[in-house]
């Protein structure tokens, strides 16, 4: 009896991992191979089933609540097994990410790299193109502050685009208005860029509008104008590409076609960019 029990569990189980490979094989987007995924259901089922195989077995009714709680110590004996299994799904949920990330970002590419305010550093006929979505109260966006300016200062044919998405507060708005307009003058963004950076405490539109005036920029022609239509439409034309690609915080990078969350250190990005001029890709010599 106890090793038609065994049987029992070894079968809810196959069924119980059968569902989860089914789950992950009709993603509609690549996920891990078909090949790899049953191959580690079935070495855990036939472990068990070679070991405890009667010489006949008759399928016997089983309380569902004694099969529950065999099933319950079956997985708990075998951890590995959901351990595996779980990493497989999360293979498959970044691979259905990454997929819809890079449809649409083939949608956006005018919206991304051709908007005539996106605010451009570096070589602007440059062969490999950076984007960063930054807030001005965004700490981790303060810190890779250094890293874009070094990237530029060591890559002649980098073009970096900067694009305002405020998000955390009110003063991350105004401050963005602010830079929409410097961005339309005779200035050097990056030094605007970095003064704001530089800056102590939280950046409001107060702090912008004297970071513009210090560089030669009119504080009352700034007042008037940071409110217009047109300074709200860019905004807004950042808000929509960050919500067709998932984004919801800063900073977030766009490259080739990888969106990448979070302060990422110059290494990383320097390796991205490498990858992008010998492949075309951020990841060269991986499928898809």
């Amino acid at each position: 009896m106890q090793n038609l029990t065994n049987l029992a569990v070894s079968a809810a189980v196959a069924a119980i991992c059968a569902g989860l490979v089914a789950g992950v094989l009709l993603r509609p987007t690549p996920g891990p191979g078909e090949d790899e995924i049953r191959a580690l259901v079935d070495a855990a089922v036939a472990e068990r089933l070679a070991a405890q195989a009667p010489a006949q077995a008759v399928a016997l009714p089983m309380d569902t609540a004694d099969l529950n709680a065999a099933i319950e110590t079956y997985l708990l004996d075998n951890p590995r097994l959901l351990e595996q299994m779980s990493t497989a799904l999360e293979s498959g949920r970044r691979a259905e990410e990454q997929e819809r990330a890079r449809v649409a970002l083939a949608a956006l590419t005018e919206d991304i790299y051709s908007d005539p305010a996106n605010i451009v550093l570096g070589n602007p006929e440059g062969d490999v193109t950076l984007v960063e979505m930054f807030d001005y109260n965004c700490g981790y966006c303060r810190q890779v502050v250094p890293d874009l300016i070094a990237l530029i200062d060591e890559d002649p044919d980098l073009r970096i685009i900067l694009k305002e998405f405020p998000i955390l507060s009110q003063g991350s708005v105004d401050a963005a208005r602010v830079g929409v307009l410097v961005n339309r003058a005779d200035i050097d963004y990056a030094d605007f860029h970095t003064a704001l950076f530089s800056s102590r405490g939280a950046i409001t539109g107060e702090t912008a509008l004297t970071a513009a005036e210090s560089l030669g920029m009119s504080r009352v022609m700034l007042e008037l104008d940071m409110n217009n239509d047109d300074v709200t439409a860019v905004i807004q034309r950042n808000y929509a590409v960050a919500q067709a690609l998932g984004i919801s915080g800063t900073p977030t990078f766009i490259i080739g076609d990888e969106v990448i969350p979070g302060a990422v250190n110059k290494t990383e990005l320097s390796r991205r960019i490498a990858n992008m001029r010998e492949c075309g890709t951020t990841e060269c010599g991986l499928d898809g």
